[in-house]
């Protein structure tokens, strides 16, 4: 398989210039000026074990793939304020104030371009820089040309989309979504299950820009968008970034099932701040997280193979809106299990987390594996990077995967076959001839 070099400058361009996205464009601009390190980047931090006879058998991945440099990266992007990077980054008060005036140069040039709005999906947000139009499809083209003016204006050979933006009120397929020539028939209709974040999406994938889901929203997770996907050759991966609470469970978990311990109960709660917080405070909204971050444990823990160690597991999730914390999320979690002869025990997790700091990273890394993908000729749904997401979305027809460990041995080994290198399988042994699902 060939995989293109990564020549020129690559635009990530990010709907929702909030928390996360700004943390995300003063990290990497901080980094090229050789202030920062990029902690918690599989990209950049991580290795990948290779089966040579000689030579480095574990080297950074960067050095293994053609990624992109992050000297060639440039950032833009949509949202419904009109603050420029420096005063939204200001505003979320993630980064310290010294950090932020040694970019503020750079974060002060990036100004986000009107967004598409309904507040009827983030009933919480009453932003007004907003794009004004007809019909749906008038606004999908309407950021088809604010796609082309930004990589002309900013001189980019590539392109990639990442979604930042809040969390939409939740949504399931419907006739609309079923088929490309449905949802084209429903731009054009204004039709209501159309959501904001659907629009993004088929302006990028029309032309050809991989696009990476970082909220449960449904956006890609169509059969519109996966057919639009395969037509135009363009890779979708999603859906939410998968960061703290969520996170611990995907360690967790993955032992208490290879230990053989049944789980009764697994109490979640969280507090945040941020503007996610605040939209999540809205029932509606609430929900399309709640389902993404209840399916973790019943992929995990499943108790149709175990059912007398996961059959009466009760799993409850609570978030809660709390201004004082900001970004710094607070979660507990109170785990009833069980061990020999049935004997009960508990685990409690209290963790401190900053939301912003955690899911940057995964956002730089979306991005760059997006644009490899692109380049080595894949599209439609990129199972491999399922490593990232909440709520991994699959081809139909198969259970996605939760297991963090499991998830990052199928990156590894997507690369590997990228890389025309042999695979390796969960106990670091190679496969003689085996196919992985890129």
């Amino acid at each position: 398989m060939e995989v293109k070099e990564p020549n020129g400058r690559l635009g990530v361009l990010i709907p929702g210039l909030g928390a996360v996205a700004t943390t995300l464009i003063a990290g990497v601009e901080a980094i090229k000026k050789g202030i920062a390190s990029p902690i918690g980047s599989i990209t950049q931090m991580g290795n990948i074990h290779l089966n040579r006879k000689s030579g480095n058998n574990y080297p950074k991945i960067k050095d293994f793939v053609p990624l992109a440099d992050l000297q060639d990266m440039v950032f833009g992007g949509w949202d419904v304020y009109e603050d420029n990077v420096y005063e939204a980054a200001s505003r979320a008060k993630v980064l310290e104030p010294g950090m932020l005036a040694a970019l503020r140069p750079e974060l002060e040039a990036i100004k986000p371009m009107k967004a598409v709005f309904d507040k009827q999906y983030i009933k919480n947000l009453d932003g007004e820089h907003v794009k004004r139009a007809a019909t749906k499809y008038a606004l999908a083209e309407a950021l088809m040309e604010d796609i082309a003016l930004f990589q002309d204006t900013r001189g980019c050979d590539r392109l990639v989309m990442v979604w930042c933006g809040s969390t939409e009120k939740y949504t399931e397929v419907s006739d609309v979504h079923e088929s490309l020539a449905a949802f084209e028939k429903g731009l054009k209709e204004n039709d209501p299950r159309i959501a904001p974040s659907m629009i993004y999406a088929y302006a990028a994938v029309k032309m050809g820009i991989p696009f990476l889901n970082g909220a449960p929203n449904l956006t890609v997770d169509t059969p519109a968008i996966v057919e639009l996907a395969k037509q135009t050759g363009t890779p979708i991966a999603g859906k939410d970034f998968k960061t703290g609470q969520t996170l611990m469970k995907t360690i967790l978990a993955p032992g208490l099932q290879a230990r053989a311990l049944g789980v009764k109960g697994w109490f979640s709660t969280n507090i945040l701040g941020n503007r996610d917080g605040y939209v999540l405070d809205e029932p509606d909204n609430f929900r399309t997280k709640e389902v993404s971050k209840l399916s973790v444990l019943e992929d995990i823990l499943r108790p149709d193979l175990s059912p007398e160690l996961y059959g009466e597991l009760y799993h409850k999730i609570r978030i809660n809106y709390y201004p004082p914390h900001g970004d710094n999320k607070e979660s507990w979690d109170n785990i009833d299990i069980f061990g020999w002869l049935g004997y009960s025990m508990q685990i409690k997790i209290n963790f401190l987390c900053r939301d912003s700091i955690l899911a940057a990273p995964l956002v730089l890394d979306l991005a760059l594996f997006g644009d490899l993908a692109k380049r080595a000729g894949l599209s439609g749904v990129q199972e491999w990077l399922s490593f990232y997401f909440k709520s991994p979305q699959t081809v139909p027809g198969f259970r996605p995967e939760h297991d963090i460990f499991k998830q990052l041995h199928n990156l590894q080994n997507a690369l590997r076959k990228l890389m025309g290198e042999e695979l390796v399988n969960g106990e670091g042994l190679t496969y003689a001839e085996e196919e992985i699902t890129a």
